[in-house]
């Protein structure tokens, strides 16, 4: 039996599963099944065995311990016992590795622990039948130690416990339902370890050994009819990483009330003093009372009285001749003046819409801040009372218990809830512009706040600083409000490829980097996604893209497309698109092309040796 195996250097893994000690011992130094055996087994030297046994108190894991020896001369025998199931509970990848690693699975059990077996039976034999669903390892149960109770007392005084036992047919069954081999040892001596479990685990090892001599000739085989390796395929450049650029939206709206461009608001005080300038749409995109009192909605819109018992008491939009004339504002007039009642409110003015402009809601500085300009804290809680009842939904209880746990939870933005409403509607709108032969409506205050090109405009000597009517050219009417979208919003979501490359033409034409980016992700994205198929049959110039992109200075988007096309080489290089690359582009694809041309060269010089040696070739 050792003459075959003598010249391989091959290993055979045993893992043990369960606790056979019996239940009702209370010796802690109790023999196991598998330390017996290798203490006893003849495959192993004396010398060898002792230092085995000894060397499994260094080894040993809170989980399972591991013995090595030596079995038929030079054969490595690696066993892992693993007394507790619950190393599926607690170390499920351990427990897969053992399994996947396993020549023979024993699993062991005391027949006198009726419970153990039962909970092993239904909880964790299951697991290790689907984890051998795919493969065939011989598995040995082993039922161990002499039952106390073979014929439970039938007497209904009795105490005994009824049923401790576990049958044979019970094991039996167990066995059948896993295709295992049904052991009984009623004790660990010689004859039940050496000639009962040591022979039929023996057995199945050198089934083992032998399946895996078997694997090794035919790997032998395999490499001496092929004579040569197949090329190895090397993996495709990564493909550039483009990084998309922070959203800037609530530093624009507040950098919109610090510069106060385009402001159509002044507020006073009672003694007609000019407090601070705002912005209707912005103080309308947050506030009901605000939406009141610029008339964007009337009393009747809205049900909820304390909001226009606010819009009363707190402000009034004041039009006689006693303020002083002013040459600004949009072409639609001059600002609108509104005295503030308030005169605590109106100290604090400034703070409030700093707070409203920001756009983070953030309550607690908003807190500090009135409170190192009001000392009382009374008058502190009233007007951060009246900034309650400014910024309340319609119908709601405001607390400012919970305006902070709505700002630590997801603080409030002026774009999750307001600018969206004004978008592309004739409310406060102060410019109209005209493309294609249709109008759209908008808000100078947004374009200038959130677009540097639209502020030079505005702002500016040009024409348009004092147009209603504003002409857009070289731009489609679709495209243009996806544009003012994202403007409103900060979001925007392309309905295909070309969409998003002319979208991205338009903010490069209005210099919103932000924009750009947004595009070039998306086309990017939705390129990777497609698969190899649909790279062949589509429509779609990738060629064409490169072109916009470039002339365009999308210079990460150019740079990804080229990577792109190179690493599908084999489907871009089919197309009649390829031809009109550049030669400095064409250069760069054939440098980074996937395959490469050396591969493809090696894998037809490989085809050619197999064909001669006119062996099938299993690889290919």
């Amino acid at each position: 039996m050792a003459g075959p195996l003598k010249a391989s250097l091959m290993s055979v893994h045993v893992v043990a599963f369960g606790n056979e000690r019996d239940g009702f011992s209370e010796d802690n130094q109790q023999s196991s099944l598998i330390w017996t055996y290798l203490g006893r087994s003849a495959l192993i030297s004396e010398t060898e065995s002792s230092l085995l046994l000894n060397s499994a108190n260094h080894v040993g894991n809170p989980v399972f311990t591991k013995y090595q020896a030596c079995v038929f001369g030079n054969v490595r025998l690696v066993v892992h016992d693993c007394p507790f199931w619950d190393i599926f509970d607690s170390d499920w990848y351990t427990s897969q590795n053992l399994i996947g690693g396993a020549d023979i699975i024993v699993i062991k059990y005391s027949v006198n622990d009726k419970s153990s077996f039962q909970e092993v039976k239904d909880s964790y034999v299951p697991m290790i039948k689907r984890a051998l669903n795919h493969c065939s390892i011989p598995v040995i149960i082993s039922a161990v130690g002499a039952r106390k109770s073979e014929v439970p007392c039938t007497c209904p005084l009795c105490t005994s416990d009824r049923g401790s036992c576990v049958t044979a047919s019970e094991g039996i069954q167990l066995a059948k339902e896993l295709g295992a081999t049904y052991l009984e040892l009623h004790s660990l001596s010689d004859f039940y370890i050496g000639k009962y479990f040591g022979g039929v685990l023996e057995y199945f090892m050198i089934q083992s050994l032998n399946q895996k001599s078997s694997e090794k000739m035919k790997k032998r085989k395999s490499h001496k009819c092929h004579g040569v390796k197949p090329p190895q395929l090397e993996q495709p450049e990564k493909l550039p990483i483009l990084k998309g650029e922070a959203s800037h939206y609530n530093s624009d709206l507040h950098n919109l009330l610090i510069c106060c461009q385009c402001v159509d608001v002044i507020f006073y005080s009672e003694d007609l003093k000019e407090v601070i300038e705002a912005h209707k749409i912005v103080l309308c995109s947050v506030s009901h009372v605000f939406m009141l009192l610029f008339n964007v909605k009337s009393p009747a819109d809205i049900q909820d009285s304390s909001i226009r018992r606010t819009a009363q008491t707190l402000f009034a939009v004041n039009s006689e001749a006693v303020f002083p004339v002013f040459n600004r504002g949009s072409p639609c007039g001059p600002p609108v003046r509104v005295i503030v009642k308030d005169s605590f409110f109106c100290f604090c003015l400034s703070d409030i819409l700093h707070f409203i402009y920001s756009g983070a809601f953030q309550w607690e500085l908003l807190e500090e801040d009135i409170k190192k300009k009001l000392q009382d804290p009374g008058e502190v809680e009233l007007v951060l009372e009246k900034v309650k009842c400014i910024l309340k939904t319609p119908g709601k209880v405001n607390s400012s218990k919970n305006c902070r746990s709505h700002q630590t939870s997801r603080p409030l933005q002026l774009c999750d809830t307001s600018l969206r409403l004004f978008f592309n509607t004739n409310v406060l709108a102060d410019v109209i512009f005209q493309i294609q032969g249709a109008t759209v409506p908008a808000h100078r205050a947004v374009l200038v706040a959130r677009c540097e090109v639209m502020a030079a405009m505005f702002n500016g000597s040009y024409i348009e600083a004092n147009s209603f009517l504003v002409p857009v050219y070289g731009v489609s009417k679709d495209t243009f409000l996806s544009f003012l979208e994202y403007l409103y919003t900060d979001s925007c979501c392309p309905a295909s490829i070309l969409q998003a490359m002319s979208l991205l033409i338009c903010a490069e034409m209005y210099q919103v980097s932000r924009l750009q980016h947004i595009c070039e992700l998306y086309i990017i994205t939705q390129l990777q996604s497609m698969p190899s198929r649909e790279l062949v049959s589509t429509s779609l110039s990738i060629v064409s893209l490169l072109r916009k992109a470039k002339f365009h200075n999308s210079d990460c988007l150019s740079t990804w497309l080229l990577h792109f096309i190179a690493t599908n080489y084999l489907i871009f290089s089919q197309k009649p698109e390829f031809q009109d690359l550049s030669a400095e582009e064409r250069n760069f694809v054939e440098m980074h092309r996937w395959p490469s041309s050396m591969y493809l060269k090696q894998l037809a010089d490989y085809r050619n040796y197999i064909n001669s040696q006119k062996c099938h070739c299993i690889v290919m």
